[in-house]
């Protein structure tokens, strides 16, 4: 974790929070990001146009934040079908969870519900495993 600051997260989980807090305030929705993406293909009407600039924005904040930046480079020394299959499962794992971490960890758990604090233990000792198993066990990811 050598590029980890305290400030920066804790920035970074302010505007996580202030944009859950104003989509729900202003939309009356729960920024779930993959419920959004969903959403943003198959709703109808003017739904469908605040999901597409809350995506837009999403990536364009990362955009512009590494132009001026440039404090961050991802690497993938992976195939690239290890990544397509890994967004396969992890599409369907939040279709089968009815939502992901932005969903249950962020919006759920501070609205107090409970099958949101269940689905984000659940994703998080999921997550645990596969770290240990592919590092530790089968030596995949050193």
């Amino acid at each position: 974790m050598e590029n980890f600051t305290p400030y920066s997260a804790f920035f970074g989980g302010s505007l996580i929070g202030l944009s859950a807090a104003l989509l729900l305030y202003f939309n009356g929705r729960i920024a779930g990001i993959s419920g959004i993406i969903s959403g943003a293909f198959n709703v109808k009407d003017n739904d469908r146009y605040w999901r597409l600039f809350f995506l837009g924005g999403l990536i364009l904040s990362a955009a512009l934040f590494n132009h001026f930046f440039q404090t961050v480079s991802v690497n993938y020394s992976r195939s690239t079908i290890l990544l397509i299959i890994s967004g396969v499962l992890v599409g369907y794992g939040t279709r089968l969870g009815n939502g992901c971490t932005s969903g249950h960890a962020v919006c759920g758990l501070a609205r107090f519900s409970k099958r949101s604090a269940a689905a984000t233990v659940t994703f998080m000792v999921a997550a645990m495993l596969t770290v240990y198993v592919t590092r530790h066990l089968l030596g995949i990811l050193q």
